[in-house]
């Protein structure tokens, strides 16, 4: 298979997963339920029956409204998993190289352990113009996110955090991100928030680069890979990102309306 297609498949198959999303109702981890087990459950409490609400389309809409949620979350896993296997396959890297965790410790003396969605170590870059390429850019990056020269000095390479977009205003998350930051930087990376959509808050946008994330997002044409993801991928990573995505946006098209025509339909008992 050409990469047009190893990367195509690596975006569409968890995007594929969301068209079989069914509701929970509160039913604790099951797999979800089916439109007549929503109805028997909603039957069966007389307050829900008197309102009405074992209606199908109140099925469909919470089938839609958790299976938008789950089209942007499986799009962010596909594109995560894209961005890492690029930059394996355009640096030269292993699957090891390529990934990064850490641990840190919670109640009861255990440890539970965090996952960023990609690694670049220059050590690691098998080329010498593309690692000095990488090099220049991380040390553009570090001292546009203003980190001194004695810290830069330190770095082995860069760490990323890759988002289809970022609307939520969720403090629980972002503080997470900010710890990944302070870890990064104590394990000699720089971390790279990488956004492929334009969608990101601004009062987000400013925290994050007050906290020393150097952060690209989704606009195209700006000729700057200090602010562009796809300037950063074209330029510094050497994979027009952009272009694949443009050669295969009808495919993109068809598998999302598919998808959406499968959460907003309203199944029949």
């Amino acid at each position: 298979m050409t990469n047009d297609e190893i990367y195509l498949k690596t975006v569409i198959n968890p995007i594929r997963v969301c068209a079989n999303y069914k509701p929970k109702f509160g039913q604790g981890r099951s797999a979800g339920l089916e439109l007549p087990e929503f109805r028997n459950l909603y039957q069966s409490d007389p307050f829900y029956c008197w309102f009405g609400l074992d209606n199908p389309l109140m099925y469909a809409a919470h089938k839609a409204a958790g299976g938008m949620t789950s089209v942007y979350r499986q799009i962010g896993i596909g594109c995560e998993k894209l961005f890492r296997q690029i930059l394996r396959d355009q640096l030269g890297l292993s699957e090891e190289s390529a990934n990064w965790s850490y641990t840190v410790p919670t109640a009861g003396g255990k440890t539970r352990t965090l996952y960023l969605d990609g690694r670049v170590r220059l050590a690691d870059i098998q080329d010498s113009v593309a690692r000095a390429r990488f090099h220049d850019w991380m040390k553009n990056a570090a001292e546009d996110a203003g980190v001194s020269d004695s810290i830069f000095a330190s770095l082995e390479g860069t760490i990323f955090e890759v988002r289809q977009g970022y609307k939520s205003k969720d403090s629980k998350r972002q503080n997470a991100d900010i710890a990944n930051a302070a870890t990064a930087y104590a394990s000699a990376y720089l971390p790279c928030a990488s956004i492929l959509s334009a969608q990101i808050d601004g009062d987000i946008l400013l925290r994050y680069r007050g906290e020393r994330w150097s952060v690209l997002t989704g606009v195209v044409g700006l000729n700057d890979p200090l602010r562009s993801t796809y300037d950063f991928m074209a330029n510094v990573v050497g994979y027009d990102l952009a272009g694949f995505f443009q050669r295969n946006s009808d495919q993109l098209k068809t598998e999302i309306d598919s998808v959406l025509r499968a959460l907003l339909t309203a199944e029949v008992s």
